[in-house]
């Protein structure tokens, strides 16, 4: 017998939802003061296979254990703020390498000779406390035009001069050495008169002083340094450098390295240092030629109406290795220009 059947022979209807929760339960919705739809009577049973199952018992979950509170840590403490640094002042830039010293130069040391100034005047040359002549005059115009070259040239080389000519007899060591003592009177200067003529050297012959040793033996002995062999005069500021001794070897020796040693030595690191050289005639020997390659510049004596054009033109060419050559003419007995110094210095005011 189905459930309907009973509520058919029972003749009751019924209970509801919420009565049989009442009945189970204790609620009774009436007493609450719900009001509930009527429910339709005599509705068939739910077929028993839309009824929903019974949802099973929910098996409780195993507890989970808690995860440990992490323990309490310190609180690392702030430091406290700390004074910005004081700003560091830049370093100072390396001192730069310091440049070496400039050489000094070589005093001389060689020995002392007075000069005879009687001699000077016999010899038709300058005497320093002489009055002006037109003879200083003439040299002192040549001097200035030297000087000029000499001061402006950056090398030690403009400040050598060489005195030549193309044959013997034209006055060469004449000129030579009134040069020396014309650019001695300059104030600071130090001149070197240098006797190049190892074939017939005259220097100290016409200056009335006496030596053994110079040039030669300064280039033919490594041993000797040739600054020990320059002759200290009484002249102010004019030095001489003999010759020295000659030999067979004399052209090997102005031809080897040791000649630009020595000559180096001697103007190395001395500014207001002059040296004159009196040589050979370039067209006699080879000498001339030979030191044309350490000065800066040459002076060729020409003797008026005797020098040939020709000579003149092969003296210049062996002495190409020297940049600036200039001519000096010599023994002249009369000026373009009609200028006459004799005459002006030797006339008394009136």
């Amino acid at each position: 017998m189905t459930d309907q059947g009973k509520i058919n022979r029972e003749g009751a209807r019924p209970a509801s939802l919420f009565e049989r929760a009442d009945a189970a339960f204790g609620l009774d919705p009436r007493k609450e003061g719900l009001k509930l739809p009527p429910v339709a009577p005599n509705l068939p049973p739910v077929p028993q296979a839309l009824r929903r199952p019974a949802p099973a018992p929910a098996t409780p979950a195993p507890a989970t254990p808690a995860p440990a509170a992490p323990a309490p840590q310190a609180r690392p403490q702030q430091a406290a703020p700390q004074a910005a640094p004081a700003p560091q002042p830049a370093p100072a830039p390396a001192p730069e390498p310091a440049a070496p010293p400039p050489p000094r130069a070589v005093a001389f040391n060689g020995p002392f000779a007075r000069i005879d100034r009687e001699h000077l005047r016999d010899g038709g040359l300058i005497v320093p406390e002489d009055q002006v002549t037109g003879l200083l005059e003439e040299f002192r115009i040549v001097k200035r035009e030297l000087l000029a070259d000499a001061r402006s040239g950056a090398s030690p080389l403009a400040r050598r001069i060489l005195v030549c000519s193309p044959h013997s007899g034209e006055g060469k060591t004449y000129c030579a050495t009134n040069l020396a003592i014309a650019l001695a009177a300059e104030r600071g200067l130090e001149v070197v008169l240098v006797d190049a003529d190892v074939v017939k050297p005259s220097i100290t012959e016409r200056l009335g002083i006496e030596a053994e040793e110079g040039l030669m033996d300064a280039l033919a002995d490594p041993r000797i340094a040739a600054e020990d062999l320059v002759i200290r005069t009484d002249i102010e500021g004019l030095f001489v450098l003999p010759a020295g001794k000659a030999s067979a070897r004399d052209a090997e020796y102005l031809a080897s390295v040791r000649t630009g040693d020595v000559l180096d030595r001697l103007t190395e690191g001395a500014p207001d240092r002059i040296l004159i050289f009196d040589t050979p005639p370039a067209l006699a020997a080879s000498p001339a030629a030979e030191l044309a390659k350490h000065v800066g510049q040459a002076l060729l004596v020409v003797r008026a109406d005797e020098t040939s054009r020709a000579a003149l033109e092969d003296a210049q060419q062996l002495l190409s290795a020297c940049g600036d050559i200039k001519l000096l003419l010599n023994a002249a007995r009369y000026s373009p220009s009609g200028r006459r110094f004799g005459s002006y210095y030797g006339a008394k005011g009136k």
